[in-house]
């Protein structure tokens, strides 16, 4: 279960924003799950503690939700983490 506190809905913002940063291993453990085939309702209870079980809609949900996201990383986002950070 990820130590970092999550919201069911990642923030939606057109560049990498505080959430993505402190989220970028629970983005991997997401994507390399999809790349293994695992069941998503394993995946949420491991990842988010999640039981869809008892909560089905919004296990979905947050599963979707950080999936849609991490994908979002590697097709654009990755591209902000790249660039100089102002100090």
């Amino acid at each position: 279960m990820t130590d970092v506190p999550f919201q069911d809905r990642p923030p939606h913002t057109d560049r990498v924003n505080a959430y993505d940063e402190q989220h970028l291993a629970v983005y991997l453990r997401l994507l390399m799950a999809e790349e293994e085939g695992a069941d998503w309702r394993e995946v949420v209870q491991v990842i988010f503690g999640l039981d869809p079980a008892q909560e089905p809609t919004r296990a979905k949900a947050v599963h979707e939700n950080h999936l849609a996201r991490a994908r979002w990383m590697t097709e654009a986002g990755f591209r902000y983490l790249l660039e100089p950070r102002m100090q």
